[in-house]
């Protein structure tokens, strides 16, 4: 599901209007080849990018484990990728259709798997924990949220989501890439910059020898990503994780900078869309603080977020990433929240910020 910004398209250039057609590559500078892979949702592309490293390629993401991936992925290393082997997968975080086909790519072509530690941990447990029935953590944690009681009930009687559905099988070994390391990859020297929010260690790559950033889901052209709380830890505070890595990131921007997404399409201007990925957050925490005047559960405060209606293929989406922005408020000092009988949080704006704390509410 897009994210609480939906626009974003002010003051950047897209230097490709329109992206590569199925099975095909757009080369976006010497030794660096962007494709597309389709998804089953609304968001229905992820993008993904090969790095010719002269005896062999480098991708970054491979899409979701399905056999149309696998189709085209074998179309692209026959005909764009000359039949050179994909000797590395690197992946920016964990999340399916970033690694999904990962696995593959390692068991089936010999390749060498790159990643956080974080994003090879949460992948390699989330594919092991395979469910057939809703965790009652999970409904819990639902009702906490304030779900709706007929999609909750829905949930609760069908199988759920499993990461095993869409993720290849992951064998045991990768090589760790953190904050500081340098990766040669494409004829390039790639500083890795470390993001969170949308998820945990998210990797991103700033060309030392170029204006080449590879981006991942962390920045974004025309949306902003999810940020999502989970079961996993409900408390969690992604808001405050994400700003500080835009801060960050914001620091290291050029205006020449070209920006190589997950979705969407490749942008330069990329202080500019720093700026507005901070200054909508700041906006949409600022409307959830005042709807929340009455006290309101999560499910009750998606139009202040996502100012749209919400459907139910975007429902769960918008649902965790309301709590995490409902959380932030929460931890920093400017809401409150009482238990309703049916179990779910009430969140009350705080008469005042806490001393020192300012209105920015970044936390």
């Amino acid at each position: 599901m897009d994210g609480i910004d939906g626009a974003g398209k002010r003051g950047l250039g897209y230097p490709w209007p329109e992206p590569p057609e199925r099975g095909t590559m757009i080369e976006i500078a010497q030794g660096v080849l962007w494709a597309r892979l389709p998804l089953p949702m609304k968001l229905d592309h992820v993008n993904v990018y090969a790095l010719d490293d002269g005896d062999g390629w480098t991708v970054i993401d491979t899409g979701m484990a399905s056999s149309l991936s696998k189709e085209i992925w074998t179309t692209l290393l026959a005909g764009p990728l000359g039949g050179k082997p994909v000797t590395r997968v690197v992946v920016t975080h964990h999340h399916p259709d970033h690694i999904g086909l990962a696995g593959w790519f390692q068991s089936d072509h010999g390749a060498e798997l790159w990643t956080t530690r974080t994003a090879w941990l949460f992948a390699r447990m989330l594919w092991l924990d395979e469910q057939s029935v809703l965790p009652p953590e999970t409904v819990a944690f639902y009702r906490s949220a304030g779900m709706d009681p007929e999609i909750l009930a829905t949930r609760s009687s069908e199988r759920p989501f499993n990461y095993a559905d869409i993720l290849a099988p992951l064998p045991l070994g990768f090589r760790r890439i953190r904050q500081g390391s340098v990766v040669r990859m494409g004829g390039r020297d790639w500083d890795v910059h470390i993001g969170n929010g949308h998820a945990p260690e998210h990797a991103t790559f700033w060309s030392r020898d170029d204006n080449l950033v590879i981006s991942g889901d962390q920045i974004l052209s025309s949306i902003s990503p999810n940020l999502g709380v989970y079961v996993t830890e409900p408390l969690a505070d992604p808001v405050a994780e994400w700003l500080e890595a835009c801060e960050r990131f914001a620091g290291l921007a050029r205006p020449d900078h070209l920006v190589l997404g997950g979705h969407k399409l490749p942008f330069t201007g990329l202080p500019t869309r720093m700026r507005q990925l901070i200054d909508n957050h700041h906006g949409a925490l600022r409307r959830l603080r005042e709807h929340i005047a009455t006290p309101r559960s999560a499910a009750d405060c998606f139009m202040p977020l996502f100012k749209r209606t919400i459907g139910s293929g975007e429902y769960g989406l918008a649902l965790v990433e309301t709590v995490a922005h409902l959380n932030h408020l929460y931890l920093a000092g400017h809401a409150v929240r009482t238990r309703r009988d049916d179990g779910a949080w009430l969140y009350q704006a705080a008469p005042e910020a806490p001393a020192g704390r300012g209105d920015d509410m970044t936390g």
